[in-house]
Order: C-alpha cells, then structure tokens, then sequence
C-alpha cells in the first residue's frame, strides 16, 4: 500500500473513532477528532474515561486525575480563574507541550538501590526538589486554603511559597507549615504597601522573598471570563469586586494597611531601583520570580539577588509563547552557578522535573497539581498530588542512573 494511501486510511480510521458511541466522551475520541494523525497508540488499549471522576485522593493514579474531580467539586468561576491563561493561551499549551522537545539520556550499571533527592536551597535541606509554588486565595478552591497546603507541605517536608493574595495570614500558614516559608511578593504601585507586607512576613518567621517581576500589565483571562456567567451564585456575598479597594479588604496580607492611592497590586513603574529599596528593607533572601531571559537573570546575579525563579507565572501573566523549560538551558548557563535557579510553570510529572534537575535547576515549583488536589478534596488532595510527584521523581531518578540529585547532569539531557 502506498503512503499516501495508508495516510487516508488513517485517517478515515481515526474518523471512525471519533464518531464511534462506544467511545464517545473519552479521551481517545477527543484527540482523535482534534489531532487526527497524532493519535499514539498506547491509547488505543490504555486511554482512561474522563467521565470516571476520582472519589478519594487514594484513587489517584497522577496528577492530572484530580483537575477533574476539582472542577465538579469547586463552582465554574473558581475553577475558569485556575485553568485559564490569557489571550490564546499558546504559552499554557507550549508550559506542556515543550517537555517534548526534550528526551533524556539514563546511565546504566550504577547502584541505585538508595536515592537521595534532598537539595539545599538558600542554606536550608529539603528531602525533595518539589516546592509548593505561591497561589492566590486558596479559600477559593477549599475552606482549608493556605493552612491546608501548608500542613500538607509540612506532612512531606517541602518547602511553601505563600502569595501576597492568600486567604490566611502568613502568621497562619507558618504555625500550619511548622517552620520557615517564603513569601511571594506582588510589589503594589505603593511602595508602603509592599514595605509593610514585607516586614510582616519577615517578623513572622519567612526567610525569603520572591519578588513577582512578570505581572507588569493587564491580562485577558478568557477561559475565566466564559466560564463566570455559567456561576449562579452571588459573588458579591463573598467579595466585593467594585474596584480594587474593597476586594483588597477580604485579603489577609492587606488588613489593616492604608490603601487609598492602590492601583494596581503589580507594578508598572518596577526597575532595579526599585528591588535596591526591597532589600534595604529586609534582612530575608530575595529573589526575582519571573525571568525568562538570560540577560535579566545575569543582571540579577550582578545585582547580588540572592535567586531566580525561571517562572511565566503559570501562563497568566502573559503570552510571549515561551515556556520556561525552554528557556531554563540558557539561564543556567548564563548564570554560570552565581544563583540558586528555582523554575515553575508546566511541570506535572515526575520526568518534566527531573528535566529541569538535569539542565541546572535547583528545584522545580508545582502550582496547578495541588490546587486541583486542594480543591477536589483539601489537605488529603494536596498530600496526595505530592506523594504522586515524589514517586514519579524518584523513580526516573533511578531510571536514570542517579543516586542523588547532583548526579543529574546536562549530558543527560538533549533538546530533540
């Protein structure tokens, strides 16, 4: 048979299944209508049902089993402010989709009955390169909220990055978490603002501050915004959205703090002046969390920042197309090891973080995965989605031949 004709054949096969009864409503149909041609075969035998929603963290095979059971736990607003991107969300499908453009090389013949995936970062040991990245009002998505993530955090020993717009105060989520975690600061176009939460956080015991240098503008969340006018329910009985005022007032970071004269809780006007005031202000660590290019993270690095997160905020805060997996190689190699590298955005699975571990990072943040855990079933979801992501790590670092992190080279890495 000529190619071309196997081509058509193909085709018309993967047609068949997409319009086939048996298979309606499950992945398998799903990719067959929209990729045709790029249907792998496992799925022919091993494709899972996406109306066969998880009922208790246990039944949780990966991660992605619990985005669904999120979205029937949490109402539709909730949920469209977690999934959604902006614009035409090519850097939340690229966040994905370039994991691909990367394979591994493993090392055979090395004894690697005991693994050892501690990392040191800022001075501190954690048993695992899994940290919680910083997320916005996690009462949104569960009454446990921060606090629960925190104690799920402390139940594996990871490290937590609490945001600016959390629903617990960080004296809150530092007696939940039992010991030091980082703040995310989103720095206001009020320098009083940021100096003030800043200073909270410090005396409350964090040891960092990850200064947010990637939401410099507005940002079209459409998934948010199509999805907000299927929620019946009345949002104002929870916040008050009428300007920027009044919804800062059921935030817990903002109580008690003057802020006439806010704009914007970003900042437009952000140079290196203004991260100089920053750390004249704190004795914590700070780093930039946001930076995408090799030449931001060396003048970092002039600049004495104490770290780097390679971050485009999960794809929310912009759509240059550039996932940070493919923007982390020249980063390392720009920073010449001056700088701890930390890299979020994309990462759901055990070989995507062994990945970044593999290219030079010192450890890899997870956003969505415990939201969706969090959301679907609080404090036990988290858990869960964490125990999942150290399994899947530690097992491709056997795989490939590693007995600690710091055998995890770039020669183990390859851009395909």
């Amino acid at each position: 048979m000529s190619l071309d004709k196997q081509t058509a054949s193909r085709r018309k096969f993967l047609q068949f299944l997409a319009a086939s009864p048996l298979l309606v409503g499950t992945d398998l149909a799903a990719m067959a209508a929209e990729r045709p041609g790029l249907l792998p075969d496992p799925m022919l035998w091993g494709h899972r049902t996406l109306d066969r929603v998880i009922s208790s963290p246990k039944e949780a095979i990966n991660v992605f089993d619990f985005e669904p059971a999120m979205r029937k736990a949490v109402p539709p607003a909730h949920f469209g402010y977690m999934t959604s991107g902006i614009d035409d969300e090519v850097t939340l499908r690229r966040n994905r989709e370039d994991f691909q453009k990367f394979y591994l090389r493993p090392r055979r013949l090395v004894d690697v009955s005991k693994v050892d995936m501690s990392v040191d970062i800022l001075g501190t040991r954690y048993p695992s390169p899994i940290v919680l990245a910083p997320v916005g009002g996690q009462r949104s998505f569960h009454d446990d909220g921060e606090v629960g993530a925190a104690r799920a955090a402390k139940a594996g020993n990871h490290l937590q990055i609490m945001s600016t717009m959390t629903s617990y105060g960080v004296e809150d989520v530092m007696k939940a978490r039992g010991a030091p975690i980082w703040l995310q600061l989103y720095a206001t176009n009020k320098f009083e603002v940021a100096k003030a939460i800043t200073q909270r956080s410090e005396a409350a015991g964090c040891t960092a501050v990850a200064v947010t240098v990637d939401r410099s503008g507005g940002r079209n969340q459409e998934a948010l915004f199509r999805l907000r006018p299927s929620d019946t329910r009345d949002c104002n009985a929870c916040h008050d959205r009428t300007n920027l005022q009044t919804n800062l007032k059921g935030r817990a970071m903002f109580q008690g703090l003057d802020i006439s004269g806010l704009r914007n809780t970003q900042s437009s006007a952000m140079n290196w002046d203004y991260l100089k005031r920053i750390r004249d202000i704190t004795k914590m660590k700070v780093l930039l969390k946001g930076i995408l290019s090799w030449e931001d993270a060396v003048l970092a690095a002039d600049a004495g920042i104490d770290g780097i997160i390679v971050s485009n905020h999960g794809a929310r805060s912009e759509d240059s197309g550039r996932s940070t997996i493919d923007a982390l190689p020249e980063i390392v190699e720009a920073v010449k090891g001056r700088m701890p590298i930390l890299v979020d955005s994309g990462f759901r699975r055990g070989n995507d973080i062994v990945k970044a571990l593999c290219m030079g990072a010192t450890a890899v943040c997870v956003g969505r995965p415990y939201i969706w855990g969090l959301g679907a079933f609080g404090q036990p979801g988290v858990e869960r989605v964490l125990e999942l992501l150290r399994e899947e790590t530690h097992a491709m670092i056997q795989q490939m031949g590693a007995p600690t992190i710091k055998h995890l080279t770039p020669a183990m890495v390859r851009r395909a």
